[in-house]
């Protein structure tokens, strides 16, 4: 990071607030809390906690993080303006606003002459009052203020005079900073550029000629800040370019979470600032920790990481051409428009039916095989890839089922237990619990064992484990913990080929491994046992592939 304060741009989160109004997503007050202190832990200067008083939740929230308040981050209160025609003093939805007990407050009111006529039902007038009203409560209470401007863009494109009015009165009234809220997400970037340019022109003329404002004379300018949605997929763009027009502070949301279409994604925004616009968000250090919170925020809301996300996405850096991988070894910067690592990610060699020699060797290398290009093993195991992709078969998503296929090619895969077979017997009628028996052999040993689960696959994981498990203690603690299947060819109807990605996990780690079949269950119990197999690979002290075919939890 720079020193030059001036090249500092604040990051106000707002996950926990706008982003919980996404669809799907809910949040407990423990999820709340965890989230507010990954954030804190990231850099994160401001982090929006909640409506106080709308729910017992966000008023718990803010008394929790009195009791243990978080090591720097700001937690800001979030409210409208006043009602109309009372005044901030008597209105009591500002009261646990107050009793939150935080520096800072956002305050959002209305700058579309629209929004006021039809959506308050009150004056132009009246909305100026409540915007000031409420401003200078809270400034005679104590509390610093951001004004966000809701509906801005609009309300300046439809009564540019009259949008300009509130922010006058929230500069009067003391707000420090001033928010352009793109609430409807419909604008687009050269009209953020042109309209946030002529503000920042609108306040400086005034700070500067307005001899008869005393407000100007008495108290610094406010700041500019910006609050974008993706409903026109332009959130990120428009932060950039309100931020090159003076913008010094952008709202928005780890992962883009939001209603509709989502809000800004800070994942994106950061990194861009930072790396490519040479701005200073947070420090270098906790940069390199973006990914790892990205990915655990997402774990925190239930919701699954987006692979292909830029700058964190487990694809952002991953390479599955040939040629493109052959350029990448050479010099990343072929491919690669910054060092995955800057962000904590990290760089993928993607084994497919495209891939070349170029990919096996880079692949091998990051399980630690340093194979020779001429060894006829490479060829080999090319061959048997491409073999097995052209059945159906897919290990892009299942590199340890392609670690095992490497270790077998070199003759290096060792034979734990030898499957004798299995039989499923589900009573669909009495919607009975399914039971399998597997039959395996361990040592020149024979066992035989059943199980009954809530589903067909489910049985078939927890009889082969409770086959296995006097013999390999460590699988007591192995679960399954994804399952995809996907149809090949669906033309073919119920004799359709399936194939079936599972993902294992011993509890620290998880990892993935695929099976290919007409017959579903078939399918299902070659992934689980090579997903057996590989994590008994993993606990063993030979292997090699902790750090690359698995992911840390």
């Amino acid at each position: 990071m720079h020193s030059d304060q001036t090249n500092r741009i604040w990051i106000y989160d707002t996950t926990l607030r706008d982003g919980a109004q996404r669809e799907g997503l809910s949040l407990s007050l423990e999820d709340k809390l965890r989230i507010a202190r990954k954030l804190d832990k990231l850099g994160v200067p401001f982090i929006e906690g909640g409506w106080p008083g709308a729910n017992p939740k966000d008023v718990q929230f803010f008394w929790q993080l009195k009791e243990e308040p978080l090591s720097s981050a700001e937690v800001v209160a979030f409210c409208s303006t006043r009602r109309p025609n009372t005044t901030a003093a008597e209105d009591p939805m500002l009261q646990p606003i107050l009793a939150a007990g935080t520096r800072w407050v956002t305050i959002f009111g209305k700058s579309w002459d629209l929004q006021v006529i039809e959506g308050l039902k009150t004056s132009l007038e009246e909305n100026l009052a409540m915007i000031g009203d409420t401003i200078e409560y809270l400034r005679s209470q104590g509390r610093r203020v951001i004004y966000d401007a809701e509906h801005w863009f609009d309300g300046y494109k439809h009564n540019r005079d009259y949008a300009l009015k509130t922010l006058e009165t929230a500069i009067a009234a003391g707000a420090e900073w001033l928010v352009f809220c793109d609430t409807n997400g419909g604008t687009l970037p050269h009209e953020i550029s042109q309209i946030v340019r002529d503000v920042a022109s609108v306040i400086g003329i005034s700070a500067q000629q307005s001899e008869a404002n005393s407000e100007f004379k008495t108290r610094n300018l406010p700041l500019l800040g910006i609050h974008t949605h993706n409903d026109s997929d332009t959130a990120v763009a428009n932060a950039l370019a309100a931020v090159m027009e003076g913008a010094r502070m952008v709202q928005g949301t780890i992962n883009g979470y939001g209603e509709r279409c989502g809000n800004a994604n800070l994942c994106s925004v950061i990194p861009n600032l930072q790396l490519k616009l040479g701005y200073d968000c947070i420090q270098d250090e906790q940069l390199l920790h973006l990914t790892a919170a990205s990915r655990s925020i997402s774990e925190v809301v239930n919701l699954a990481p987006d692979e292909h996300a830029p700058f964190v996405g487990r694809s952002a850096f991953a390479h599955k051409g040939g040629i493109h991988v052959s350029a990448v070894e050479r010099n990343p910067l072929t491919y690669e428009h910054i060092q995955p690592e800057q962000v904590g990610n990290e760089r993928r060699i993607v084994i497919s039916d495209q891939a070349g020699l170029s990919n096996i060797l880079a692949k091998a290398r990051s399980f630690g095989i340093d194979l020779d290009k001429q060894d006829p093993a490479c060829r080999q195991l090319l061959r048997r890839l491409k073999e097995l992709e052209n059945e159906g078969y897919q290990f892009e998503a299942a590199e340890a089922s392609f670690d095992l296929l490497m270790r077998e090619a070199l003759g290096q895969r060792q034979q734990m237990f030898e499957l004798k077979g299995f039989q499923v017997h589900c009573d669909i009628v009495r919607n009975a619990n399914a039971l399998a028996t597997v039959k395996v052999a361990v040592n020149g040993k024979d066992i035989l064992e059943a199980a009954e689960a809530n589903g067909p696959v489910s049985a078939l994981d927890a009889a082969l484990r409770k086959a296995l498990v006097n013999f390999y203690p460590e699988i007591a603690v192995f679960h399954l913990t994804d399952y995809k299947v996907r149809i090949l060819d669906s033309g073919a109807g119920t004799s359709a080929k399936t194939r079936v990605l599972v993902e294992s996990s011993n509890g620290h780690q998880r990892w993935a491994t695929v099976g290919v079949s007409s017959n579903i269950l078939e399918a299902s119990y070659q992934a689980v046992v090579e997903g057996i197999e590989y994590g008994l690979l993993l606990q063993s002290s030979a292997s090699r592939t902790t750090e690359v075919a698995t992911t840390q939890l």
